[in-house]
């Protein structure tokens, strides 16, 4: 999965072309139009109101700096204080999309910063922002063999093609998960806490916003998901095999959100909030919905569409979760 999505000429993240949105593979909050990131960047000029000074953003899975750009725009006009002491850092190892994102960030460039690694940054006070990107991290599949675990793997079969095989017992990746029927198949993320670790001195005692589909664990390894959740999309097309064309399609696998809880308190942070996108939208944005009120105009209406995208529960409102926590400065 490492290899499929990132590696650096072939990897499916490597590759030209547009991969998120209407012409895309896959769509996500911020293809639906400006509005997520206005409102999220609402949200995060209240975090740094309550502090004042210089501060930083730092996002992770920026895609083709869409995202970015809405917030940048956002805070520019709606919180020019807070933006004129703004630095934005994204965090990219793959030349191609820092090469995309120089381009839409452009008219930002005073404000931005791309780095390859988090050890070319320095601590600052501030908010990690990572929205659909857990879900793309690389996980490992577990079969459950009745009594234990088995962990899977990719071998080839006469023919040369990739199937799946068992590489050994999974017991210290799974033992934490709950006995279940032989053939049974999910997802675990053992190295989530390594790649949380080296970020969190990054903000300084800061926040970290993270934005996602998944669920928790009781509904995560509940009996009947039995097949797990790794996905793969190709012109919004759903496939199950990702086997197939590796290099070619998105491969994606929920996020189990008790076990990102988990590591967060582990590295020292603590859960301030975890609820659906409709909810959160809401409430972060509630002052400027209800400025619209009485108003037909042609941009109006098209943040009413946006929101409703985004928060009706049959489209992207309950399919997605924020999680919050917070760092107290003395524990980075």
């Amino acid at each position: 999965m490492d290899r499929a999505l990132y590696e650096p000429e072939q990897g499916y993240y490597a590759r030209p072309g547009r991969r998120v949105g209407r012409e895309g593979d896959f769509f996500t909050s911020v293809s639906v139009g400006p509005l997520f990131g206005k409102l999220l960047a609402r949200h995060l000029a209240r975090w740094r109101d309550g502090r004042g000074g210089p501060w930083r953003i730092l996002e992770l899975g920026a895609h083709d700096g869409s995202l970015a750009r809405d917030v940048l725009d956002a805070l520019s006009s709606d919180f020019p204080e807070a933006f004129a002491e703004l630095e934005y850092v994204i965090i990219e190892p793959l030349p191609t999309l820092e090469s995309r994102q120089r381009e839409s960030l452009a008219p930002f460039q005073d404000r931005l910063r791309i780095v390859r690694r988090p050890d070319e940054i320095e601590p600052r006070q501030g908010v990690l922002v990572a929205n659909e990107l857990i879900d793309a991290l690389p996980c490992r599949v577990v079969e459950s063999s009745g009594d234990g675990w088995q962990e899977m793997g990719v071998g080839l079969d006469e023919a040369g093609e990739f199937r799946w095989c068992s590489v050994g017992d999974a017991a210290e990746i799974a033992g934490h998960l709950p006995r279940r029927p032989a053939g049974y198949r999910t997802e675990v993320r053992p190295n989530l806490e390594a790649f949380l670790a080296p970020l969190v001195p990054l903000i300084s005692g800061g926040t970290m916003l993270w934005i996602d589909y998944g669920f928790e664990a009781e509904d995560y390894y509940a009996e009947g998901r039995s097949e797990g959740t790794l996905q793969c999309y190709r012109q919004h097309r759903k496939g199950s095999d990702p086997l197939v064309d590796p290099g070619e399609v998105d491969i994606t696998a929920h996020v189990d959100f008790t076990s990102l809880k988990s590591v967060i308190e582990a590295l020292g942070g603590k859960v301030t909030r975890f609820e659906n996108q409709a909810r959160f939208l809401t409430e972060v944005g509630r002052d400027f919905l209800l400025s619209l009120e009485g108003r037909t105009d042609d941009e109006t209406m098209r943040f009413v569409r946006q929101f409703q995208t985004l928060t009706h529960p049959a489209q992207l409102g309950s399919r997605f979760h924020l999680m919050e926590a917070s760092f107290d400065p003395a524990a980075t």
